[in-house]
């Protein structure tokens, strides 16, 4: 795709709408097949892939006018799959590595860090993509475009922001042979976090130790 297409104002909707829906598409089916965890060796620098495609579809929603639905209320989708299962399968194939500290707002001054997973991550951004998804394949686009587009600003867009941001820190840390700090205790249900708590120390995760349970190679390794 042409920067010209890509940064285009005035692009045919039918057109746009079929190129974010298919980013998203395959967002969903890539995601899906890392969780099965057939392949864990390649599963951090295939999620970082994915992510980031992903968040140039939602950077062309953000950059897009404020799309207007149809109908006044949402339509009831119907069934929509749970996404628990994704996120435990998940969960196993990136651990030790999924707990990550993660600044919620970076305008709100002296924010605290707070921990999240990159797990419980991707699983929301798969529901909110999923939603969408329903709507587009029923036929009703300009809801499924809204749907993105307002669920990019309040919630997956943020989300999958933090979750690259996590991604690309692990392959980081273990193509440059620069070791982990250690996570000691640190976990997603703790409601507040001071700065000692934030010294990570939970396990020996070093980028060595890292690499070798997800099958990725350190610089120094022949």
């Amino acid at each position: 795709m042409s920067d010209a297409t890509l940064h285009a104002t005035e692009q045919n909707p039918d057109d746009f709408a079929v190129q974010i829906a298919d980013q998203v598409e395959s967002f969903l089916v890539a995601v899906t097949e890392v969780a099965k965890g057939d392949e864990p060796g390649s599963a951090v620098p295939f999620l970082l892939l994915e992510v980031s495609q992903l968040l140039l579809a939602g950077g062309r929603l953000g950059a897009h006018e404020d799309i207007v639905p149809d109908e006044r209320y949402e339509p009831d989708p119907g069934f929509e799959p749970d996404v628990d299962e994704l996120r435990e399968n998940l969960a196993r194939l990136l651990d030790p590595v999924d707990i990550y500290s993660e600044v919620f707002d970076p305008y709100e001054p002296r924010r605290a860090p707070v921990p999240a997973r990159i797990s419980d991550d991707l699983a929301d951004v798969i529901a909110d993509l999923r939603h969408g998804m329903v709507h587009y394949k029923a036929g009703r686009t300009t809801e499924a475009l809204w749907w993105w587009q307002f669920s990019y600003f309040s919630n997956w867009g943020s989300t999958a922001s933090a979750t690259l941001r996590a991604l690309h820190s692990v392959l980081a840390h273990i193509r440059l042979d620069q070791p982990l700090q250690e996570l000691d205790g640190l976990d997603t249900d703790q409601a507040t976090m001071g700065d000692e708590t934030l010294e990570f120390e939970a396990g020996q995760v070093m980028a060595q130790e890292i690499g070798g349970q997800l099958g990725l190679r350190s610089p120094s390794t022949p």
